[in-house]
């Protein structure tokens, strides 16, 4: 089953909710539509409310996902030459969350500026967004 993304820009925030069993080809191509919607709307910011993703990635998925995230956003930054790198707030579930957060490691390792949450108010407070009212 694919992994089904809609996205929305809303007080200088993108974001992105997802559904659907996680595969790490899945979250590959949706995060590269994220990215996507990036540049033409000029978002810095970066909200993914993935807490409706099912499934449960083993550590080679989520080490995967974190090296392709980083990379990826890294090469957004590059070709499109902007002046921030997008910040990343992931909501997120167990079992696809991981409390370890082993994935965000290896993403904040190779350079990408995010952080996963079990919590949606954490996260919109980390992303400067607190009291916006957009759970």
């Amino acid at each position: 089953m694919a992994m089904v993304l809609s996205i929305r820009v809303e007080s200088g925030l993108l974001r992105a909710s997802v559904t659907g069993e996680f595969s790490t080809e899945e979250a590959e191509r949706t995060l590269l539509e994220v990215i996507d919607a990036l540049e033409p709307n000029k978002i810095e910011r970066v909200l993914v409310d993935g807490r409706e993703v099912t499934g449960e990635p083993n550590m080679f998925q989520r080490f995967l996902y974190g090296e392709f995230a980083a990379s990826a956003v890294a090469r957004y930054v590059r070709e499109h030459r902007v002046a921030h790198e997008p910040q990343f707030a992931y909501v997120l579930q167990e079992p696809v969350l991981d409390p370890r957060r082993f994935g965000e490691t290896v993403a904040v390792n190779r350079g990408m500026w995010v952080k996963v949450f079990d919590n949606f108010e954490e996260a919109l407070s980390w992303l400067g967004q607190a009291g916006d009212g957009l759970a």
